[in-house]
């Protein structure tokens, strides 16, 4: 009884973590450059908020920027504060050099994302490591099951990145292809554009 409850907890958690990998919601925890980032854009909100309300602004930008300034609170909440808090006592200090290579920084490491592929790739391989540890006729069958996942998500990478190719090398053929293509059920096009 132990080994089919680690067995249904191994698959349990392998299929957990591929769902979440192919839907797209793994992300990088922040670094210390987007949490500055968040605490930059807090500071240059709050800056807006007091300089709004110093010129007498209209009262719709003094409530807009009193809600950005709620909002970024959430956002700094969200990422947590940095190790080193930069320069903002100033507007001159929020606009400067410095914080403006923070924010590029902050930028360039949020466009990084895990590639779904080689995340799968490992959670398949990790699923497989476990199956083999618990062992017996049920490992066996789960890691017969997790290889053969494998093997068909890298079949399914291959052809997805060849007819991007394709497309790249055709571009007179795209819209035939995408024709073609229209024979393919729901699922099969959501799961594809989710893999491109």
């Amino acid at each position: 009884m132990g080994r089919e409850r680690m067995m249904a907890v191994v698959i349990v958690l392998v299929t957990g973590m591929v769902t979440v990998v192919g839907c797209d919601r793994l992300r990088l925890a922040p670094g210390e450059a987007q949490k500055q980032n968040a605490y930059l854009h807090q500071r240059t909100v709050q800056a807006a908020e007091m300089r709004a309300a110093q010129e007498e602004a209209s009262e719709p930008l003094q409530k807009l920027t009193r809600q950005a300034r709620q909002q970024s609170e959430a956002i700094v909440a969200y990422y947590g504060m940095p190790q080193e808090i930069p320069a903002s006592e100033s507007i001159e200090d929020i606009l400067g050099k410095d914080n403006q290579a923070i924010t590029s920084q902050a930028r360039s490491e949020a466009l990084q994302r895990p590639d779904p592929w080689e995340t799968a790739d490992y959670l398949l391989e990790l699923g497989i490591a476990l199956a083999g540890v618990v062992g017996g006729v049920y490992g066996t069958r789960v890691v017969g099951g997790l290889q053969t996942a494998r093997d068909k998500s890298r079949a399914l990478r291959e052809i997805v990145q060849a007819n991007e190719r394709f497309k790249q090398k055709n571009p007179l053929a795209v819209e035939d292809f995408k024709e073609a293509q229209q024979a393919q059920s729901d699922e099969t096009r959501r799961l594809v554009a989710e893999l491109k």
